[in-house]
Formats: C-alpha cells, structure tokens, sequence
C-alpha cells in the first residue's frame, strides 16, 4: 500500500514538473520586437540619412534611408543606440515586460556642435624669419628639370601618336564623320560629284552661258 501510494505520489510530482517546465522556458524567452521609427533633426520633420541604429551588446544594427526612416528586429529589453556624424547619441530601451510584436518611435536628435580650438602651424620661430627665408630662396631653373623634359615638344609628339583613341575622341570623330557624310548627301560638302566639272550641273550652265557669250569665240590678233 506504501509503495502504491509512493508511486502515485512520485508520478505527481514528474507530472508538475513537466507542465512547469514549457512556462519557465516561455518566461526566460524575450519578445521578439519590430523597432521602426523616424529619425528626424532637431525639432523639424527633416530626416536624417545614414543614422545608425544598433544594439551594442548583440553586434546587429541597421541605417536610416534618404528619409530617415529605419526598420530592424530587436528582442524586449534591448537598449538601441542611434548615433549620426553631427549629432548627439541618443538611447532607447525597451522594455523588459513588452508584449507587442511593434514599437515605433519618432527619434529628434539634437546637434551636437564641437568647435576645435585654432592651431596655427608655423615652419619658423617668427615670422621675421620667414620672411628672410622667403626671399633668401632661389627658385630652380626650368631647363634641364624633370617639368621641362616632360613638356618636350618631341616628346609629347611621340606620346600623342603613339596613345590610342579615347572615347572621347572616338565619339567626336564619329560624329564629325556622320555630319560630313550628311552634307556630302545634301551637296554641301565637298564628294565626287562636285569635284569633276564634267558631273557638276552647275559647271555645264556657266559652259552654256559663255558659248551663248561668245567667250569662246576667235578674235583677230589671236594665234590659236
């Protein structure tokens, strides 16, 4: 009968215990949260590009788009850091207890103005001896330095023949071979037509109009 009711007793307790346990692991599993929000400055509704919005101790994090906005996973009790160049870091925790599966927020952050003390850096003790320095110094001669070989004229003409075209030349001599070619169809540029006198229209009429003339003519005193 001891034994019996040990059993049923002992059967109770491994039954409590399985039952408790899938409510503790629920208790120790935070909330997995959607933090979203925007990042604006100052007290205007300007957005700030490129902030930065992580979370230190899990190493994860996201940026804002061109309009501040930003969208990332984050767990209940998170503590998120938003930082932007400019600006002071902001922290924003949530909280332990959150049950919700979103938390937006609109993020003002306040400007952060360093202004770096003046540093003057000066080669010389005074500025006397700068001076002396400065008209002390011979500048070099042109001819025969590194600056006066390069500019060669013999040498540039070596490097021009010698480069192949760019595209930038390559586009201007592909346009300027289209316009010849259109103003050869067109009868403007010079071609093979207007070249050869016997093909040219023009030609022939100026022929016509001066032996209608009598340019051609043999006059007295002539010998052809």
């Amino acid at each position: 009968m001891n034994s019996r009711r040990f059993l049923v007793m002992l059967s109770l307790v491994v039954l409590t215990g399985l039952l408790a346990a899938p409510r503790a692991w629920a208790q120790g599993k935070r909330q997995i949260v959607q933090f979203t929000g925007i990042i604006a400055s100052g007290d205007s509704l300007l957005g700030v590009a490129g902030a930065s919005v992580y979370v230190p101790k899990a190493g994860r994090g996201t940026t804002s788009n061109a309009y501040g906005y930003f969208s990332m996973a984050v767990l209940a009790g998170d503590s998120i850091v938003v930082r932007s160049l400019g600006y002071r870091n902001q922290t924003i925790v949530i909280p332990a207890d959150y049950q919700r599966q979103s938390f937006s927020v609109i993020i003002s952050l306040k400007e952060d103005a360093t202004v770096l003390p003046e540093v003057r850096v000066f080669p010389y003790t005074t500025e006397q001896a700068f001076k002396r320095a400065f008209l002390a110094m011979k500048p070099a001669d042109e001819r025969g330095s590194a600056a006066a070989e390069n500019l060669n004229e013999d040498l540039m003409r070596k490097i021009f023949n010698s480069q192949p075209m760019g595209a930038t030349a390559n586009y201007r001599q592909t346009m300027s071979q289209q316009q010849y070619n259109f103003d050869r169809r067109m009868g403007t540029a010079p071609n093979l037509q207007s070249n050869n006198p016997l093909l040219n229209p023009f030609s022939w009429l100026q022929l016509i109009k001066q032996v209608k003339n009598g340019d051609f003519k043999r006059k007295s005193g002539d010998d052809y």
